[in-house]
């Protein structure tokens, strides 16, 4: 292991290290194993949305999804917001991650991920000899800040729903992290917690989805950041399976 990823390691509170064993998805004895949501059943070559592809907005280009998000007035958080916050990364990446929604620094900034929560999004995203902007994309359930930052109601998410699905049906990523439970259960549907939805390869139309805690939340409860490395290394195990 090289200075700098041990430097970025250490900050994480993630020394010592979990290592990969070379012929499973387990992890050493100081963690616990992983197991592949139906593992044995190979996963459809193409994504499909039937909600989205009715939309016009299934139809738009980068540019048209852009302008679209910037003047979208479909939900009250239209009224609030100081600008959309529209995703940020490579728009062929092979990595795409989803938190919930903007904060009042992304607000203002009109960037995902940035003040203490996106610094450590960054941490992460090196930890695994990745960076912001090249093969990763960051996105939000919705693209507006809901006031408070409160959770973004069904609704919102709902409206909302149509332009991440297009984002993602641009990028073609091969692999989608969910940044905690907001953002796991509106993209798998469900009402899981999310310490059941961790440790497993979902799918999100066609596409391997992996669910961890969102990088705030990690903030408040430093112990959790342990899981979270797990988390990112069964990641890793996954996408070079993909390759």
């Amino acid at each position: 292991m090289n200075t700098r990823r041990r430097q970025i390691l250490k900050e994480l509170n993630l020394l010592p290290v979990w290592r990969l064993k070379s012929d499973t998805t387990q992890y050493s004895e100081a963690a616990e194993p992983y197991v592949a949501a139906n593992e044995n059943s190979p996963l459809p070559s193409e994504p499909l949305n039937s909600t989205a592809q009715s939309s016009p907005i299934a139809q738009m280009n980068w540019n048209q999804l852009k302008a679209a998000v910037a003047h979208c007035v479909a939900c009250p958080l239209s009224q609030t917001r100081t600008q959309t916050v529209f995703g940020v990364g490579a728009e062929n990446a092979d990595w795409l991650f989803v938190g919930e929604g903007p904060g009042a620094r992304e607000d203002e900034i009109g960037e995902p991920f940035v003040g203490q929560a996106g610094k450590l999004l960054d941490q992460m995203l090196a930890a695994i000899h990745l960076k912001r902007g090249e093969q990763v994309y960051i996105a939000n359930i919705v693209k507006c800040r809901p006031p408070n930052n409160r959770n973004p109601s069904a609704n919102e998410a709902a409206q909302c729903e149509p332009y991440l699905t297009r984002q993602i049906a641009l990028i073609r990523p091969k692999l989608i992290v969910a940044l905690g439970k907001v953002a796991a259960q509106n993209l798998l549907k469900c009402d899981d917690s999310i310490s059941s939805l961790r440790g497993k390869v979902h799918d999100y139309s066609a596409i391997p989805l992996i669910v961890t805690y969102h990088p705030a939340y990690l903030l408040r409860s430093l112990p959790e950041k342990a899981k979270a490395w797990k988390d990112l290394c069964f990641a890793q195990t996954t996408m070079q399976s993909l390759r």
